[in-house]
C-alpha cells in the first residue's frame, strides 16, 4: 500500500469548503454531526489511494483503492463497516456513542455513498471479497497500527462488513483484538439448505447480478426491504440508501458476498468475536433463527452468540438502544 500523505492542495480546499472564513455559516453545522459529515463526505471522491485530508475539527478522512475512513475521537481503535449498498451513516449512532472515548474509523465502502474507480471491481487473481478484505488488513497494519501509532483495533461489521471482518480475523488475526459480526453468515447459501455450496450459488448469483447492472439500478424492492427493517422508518432509509449506491458495485459485491463460503476459516479466528443476529417473528420462527446461526458457527471455537429480539437485518435501526448496549458490552469485554 502506499505511503499515505496529506496534499496541500486537498487541504486548501476543505478549509474552504469548512467555510473557515465565514464562522456564521461554519456555525450551522455542529462537528461530528450527519451535516457536517455530509459536507465532508464531498471531499471523499477527491480522495486517491494513499491520500489524507485533515479537517479543522481534528477529524481526518483516509482514501484507499476500495473504501474510504473517516476518523474521529482519541483512545482505543474501533473500526465500523458497512454492510451491501449500505454508506457509512448506518454507522451515525454508534460513532457519536464512541467518539469521546475512541478513535472511530467509520468505513465507505467505494460505491455505497461515492463514486468507484471500476478498476476495483477487478479483484487482484481473489475474489472481490478477499480483495477488500486484504485491502483492510493492509490498511490497518499500515495506517491504523504503525501511521496512526494505534493497537490492534476491535472491528464492528453489518452484514457484508461482518463477513469481511471474519475474513480478516481468520487470515490476519495477528491485527485484531476482537469483533463484533452483526447479521452475518458465513455462508450465504445457508439460507438455502444445509446442502448449499458455492458453486450452487454461482447461477443464481450471476443472475442477479447481471439483472442488477442491467437494470442501472440497485434499489431494494418491498420484499426485501421487509427482511431488511421492522419499522417504515428503517426501510424507507435502506430503500434511500440503495437509490444512492452504483448498482455495479452492489452487483458484482452482490455476486462476491452469494459465493463466499468462510466455514473452512471459522476454527482458524482465535480472537473473540460475537455474533448479534436478529429475531422478529414476522420473518422466522425462533426455534429455526437460533438454529441456522449455531449451526452456521458451530466449528468456531471463540464465538459468543447474541439475539436481540423485535429486530431484523438492520438492528440498530430497529432496536438502536439495545444495539447500542451490546456494542459497549462487547467494547468492554
Amino acid at each position: 500500500m502506499k505511503l499515505f500523505n496529506t496534499t496541500m492542495a486537498t487541504v486548501a480546499t476543505v478549509a474552504l469548503s469548512l467555510c473557515i472564513a465565514s464562522p456564521a455559516i461554519a456555525q450551522t453545522y455542529e462537528p461530528g454531526s450527519a451535516a457536517d459529515i455530509a459536507r465532508k463526505e464531498a471531499m471523499t471522491d477527491l480522495l486517491g489511494e494513499g491520500e489524507v485530508i485533515e479537517f479543522i475539527d481534528g477529524s481526518k478522512m483516509v482514501g484507499t483503492d476500495y473504501f474510504t475512513d473517516y476518523i474521529e475521537g482519541e483512545g482505543p481503535d474501533v473500526i465500523l463497516i458497512p454492510g451491501l449498498s449500505t454508506p457509512r451513516a448506518v454507522w451515525d449512532k454508534t460513532r457519536e456513542q464512541l467518539k469521546d472515548r475512541y478513535k472511530v474509523h467509520t468505513i465507505q465502502t467505494r460505491g455505497f455513498g461515492d463514486k468507484a474507480p471500476l478498476e476495483t471491481l477487478t479483484p487482484e487473481r481473489r475474489t472481490l471479497i478477499d480483495t477488500y478484505a486484504f485491502h483492510m488488513a493492509d490498511y490497518i497494519d499500515d495506517y491504523v497500527i504503525r501511521i496512526g501509532k494505534g493497537q490492534n483495533p476491535a472491528i464492528i461489521g453489518h452484514s457484508m462488513g461482518g463477513l469481511v471482518a471474519m475474513r480478516v480475523a481468520a487470515t490476519m488475526g495477528h491485527q485484531v483484538e476482537k469483533v463484533m459480526v452483526v447479521d452475518s453468515l458465513p455462508f450465504f447459501g445457508m439460507l438455502f439448505g444445509p446442502t448449499a455450496t458455492a458453486d450452487m450459488m454461482k447461477p443464481q448469483a450471476a443472475a442477479m447480478r447481471d439483472a442488477i447492472a442491467a437494470n442501472q439500478t440497485g434499489e431494494a424492492d418491498d420484499r426485501a426491504l421487509q427482511t431488511m427493517s421492522a419499522t417504515d422508518a428503517g426501510r424507507a432509509q435502506v430503500k434511500t440508501w440503495s437509490q444512492t449506491a452504483d448498482p455495479k458495485v452492489i452487483a458484482e459485491y452482490l455476486y462476491n458476498v452469494m459465493t463466499t463460503d468462510i466455514r473452512p476459516e471459522l476454527k482458524d479466528i482465535t480472537v473473540p468475536v460475537t455474533i448479534l443476529y436478529p429475531w422478529d417473528a414476522g420473518v422466522m420462527p425462533e426455534a429455526m433463527v437460533d438454529g441456522l446461526y449455531k449451526g452456521a458457527f458451530a466449528q468456531a471455537q471463540t464465538f459468543t452468540l447474541k439475539r436481540i429480539d423485535d429486530s431484523r437485518h438492520f438492528i440498530m435501526l430497529d432496536q438502536p438502544e439495545k444495539f447500542a448496549a451490546a456494542v459497549e458490552e462487547f467494547l468492554g469485554e
